[in-house]
């Protein structure tokens, strides 16, 4: 694995990128590296589909032949999820080849891999045409080579999927391609749907039943942002889906956060669980929030803790790198003043007094 650059996502561009997922209506923000940071280049609109918009990319004027660049695309809706294209064109020079590889990490971590789906690696404009998309998911849903043992494997679990029982009136469903997915209870998805219409600070908290392999309501409720970090199981992983009203970002907005809460003492076996379905469990709870109220606001990436109590408004604020965008001001503890050392023990002999040790 290659070091990474360690170059940080700006304030302008996390705040661009937040508001760009609440709008719908931007299809390509263009991402530099300037000054050693990951800022905003240029945002183009949304005209037509996503393939049909990939021809604005062909203009010089948002992508040069000889420059590397990150594009942030959003694809159709109703869907939520974004694209990561990373433009490192052959005749760019060798230095900045090395250091936008080196700097994708960091520009998943300040946004939220959470968001971004899939990824576009291209080395020039050719490879971001609608043919070339509609070639690239080919390849994507096309089926991998399997080993003899792999084949069997693949085979075993489609006969027992056909043999499998059904959920109320539901089949049982894996929300994304990979990791883990659940099955929602009536009860937790219309916990999630009443919190998405709601107005106030809400909380809805869901765990997974083992046995079923079912989210289910652990809890829902109205709470403010001091006591969230007492509203949390503190010994049991769970997810949590926050509705928190603030005007950090100058504009007043009722951001919906997903949190993953994994105490560090909770059973091995219930930690591993919970951390396969994170991702998973993320991606249905937008999709979810998204049918109930379309213009919802939702948290760019999952804020996760191993201590439940830590969670209040200054640990969102640095987990949604908010803290570069408003104010921050904290509480420490009073610094003691200066104190100056005392000089040596004096003592009396005879009635002199002698300083020394």
């Amino acid at each position: 694995m290659s070091a990474t650059s360690g170059i940080p996502v700006s304030p302008g561009l996390y705040s661009t990128f937040a508001d760009a997922v609440v709008s719908k209506s931007i299809r390509f923000i263009k991402v530099s590296i300037k000054n050693e940071s990951l800022i905003h280049n240029l945002s183009v609109p949304a005209t037509a589909s996503f393939q049909d918009d990939l021809q604005s990319l062909q203009d010089d004027s948002i992508l040069q032949h000889d420059s590397p660049a990150y594009v942030l695309a959003k694809l159709d809706q109703p869907s939520s999820d974004w694209v990561a294209i990373f433009y490192v064109p052959d005749s760019a020079k060798v230095r900045d080849k090395m250091l936008y590889a080196s700097t994708r990490a960091s520009l998943f971590k300040g946004l939220g891999s959470t968001l971004f789906t899939d990824s576009i690696f291209a080395t020039s404009k050719t490879d971001l045409t609608a043919e070339a998309y509609a070639a690239h998911l080919k390849h994507l849903a096309a089926p991998k080579p399997l080993s003899a043992r792999e084949q069997e494997i693949a085979d075993l679990r489609l006969a027992e999927s056909g043999t499998a029982s059904l959920h109320g009136s539901r089949a049982r469903i894996n929300h994304i391609g990979t990791g883990v997915g659940f099955n929602w209870s009536i009860e937790a998805e219309e916990a999630v749907t009443a919190l998405a219409r709601g107005i106030g600070c809400a909380l809805v908290v869901v765990a997974i039943d083992s046995t079923t392999e079912t989210l289910v309501l652990e809890k829902s409720s109205e709470i403010t942002i001091e006591t969230l970090g007492f509203a949390l199981p503190p010994s049991e992983p769970c997810y949590a889906i926050l509705a928190w009203p603030h005007t950090l970002t100058g504009v007043p907005r009722r951001e919906t956060v997903f949190i993953y809460s994994c105490p560090s003492n909770s059973p091995v076996k219930n930690r591993m669980i919970y951390s396969s379905g994170s991702t998973s469990t993320f991606r249905a709870t937008k999709a979810l929030l998204v049918s109930s109220s379309p213009n919802i606001t939702i948290a760019p990436r999952t804020v996760e803790t191993s201590d439940p109590s830590e969670l209040d408004e200054f640990y969102l604020k640095v987990e949604l790198n908010l803290e570069n965008i408003g104010e921050v001001v904290r509480e420490t503890e009073d610094k003691k003043p200066f104190a100056r050392p005392k000089g040596p023990a004096r003592r009396r002999i005879g009635g002199a007094v002698l300083n020394g040790t």
